[in-house]
């Protein structure tokens, strides 16, 4: 195996071995599932210490780049593009204003996927939708359980076929359910005025325009879906 070096640098050794052993593997064209040289050997090639180079491929397992099979050795593999995010993203430490940051995101993706979802829906798709909205369990002024909710909306996303958009929903869920835990006091009366108004927008209204081929009042609508949010960020301001 040839001689990988390393620079002097201000960055750290680990950080160096790290970035040299992610070159290589792309130099060398190594694709997920392949086994990749052991430590004794990386480290005699690198000239660093078997601990500098642990600690380094243990960076890379924990991005899920890398993984130990027995007889196999490690393996490369693909990461979760948002396999980070899931480790990071905990409601209960986050701040109120990253908090809001990433409800504000979910509620452009969920009116950014509209034409996807159109473009890309089939009957099966439309009877699944009928069969969740069906067993959801809706409670006064817009309030979905928990598991309604992800499920509705988990749908759309898998529509659209793009696994990163369904992959967000399982990060975004816990966040969303933990603003309504917390803000519950605040949302409510946003809720109970907007019913008042006739402008609450449920998971049926939705499905009745996706049933329609209704593009344009479905992508009004889910935009009116989330408008309590959408008052409540405002009014925080």
């Amino acid at each position: 195996m040839e001689t990988l070096k390393i620079c002097t640098h201000t960055v750290t050794l680990v950080d160096q071995v790290e970035d040299k052993l992610l070159t290589y593997f792309k130099e060398k064209d190594f694709h997920a599932g392949d086994a990749i040289p052991n430590e004794f050997e990386l480290a005699a090639a690198l000239g660093v210490a078997r601990s500098v180079l642990r600690e380094a491929l243990s960076r890379l397992k924990m991005m899920g780049m890398i993984e130990t099979r027995t007889r196999r050795g490690m393996i490369l593999t693909e990461p979760s593009i948002l396999g980070g995010m899931k480790r990071v993203v905990d409601p209960r430490i986050l701040s109120e204003d990253s908090l809001f940051d990433i409800l504000g995101f979910r509620i452009a993706l969920e009116i950014g996927i509209c034409s996807d979802i159109f473009k890309n829906i089939t009957p099966e798709d439309i009877e699944d939708l009928e069969d969740i909205d069906r067993m959801g369990i809706a409670f006064e002024n817009n309030e979905y359980a928990p598991i309604s909710e992800f499920s509705f909306h988990s749908k759309l996303y898998e529509i659209t076929g793009n696994k990163t958009i369904s992959e967000f929903q399982e990060i975004i869920h816990p966040v969303m359910t933990f603003v309504k835990d917390k803000f519950k006091d605040l949302l409510e009366p946003i809720n109970i005025e907007m019913k008042k108004k006739n402008k609450i927008v449920t998971h049926t209204d939705l499905l009745g325009y996706i049933k329609k081929k209704d593009q344009s009042g479905y992508r009004k609508a889910i935009e009116q879906h989330f408008a309590v949010y959408k008052i409540f960020m405002r009014n925080r301001i």
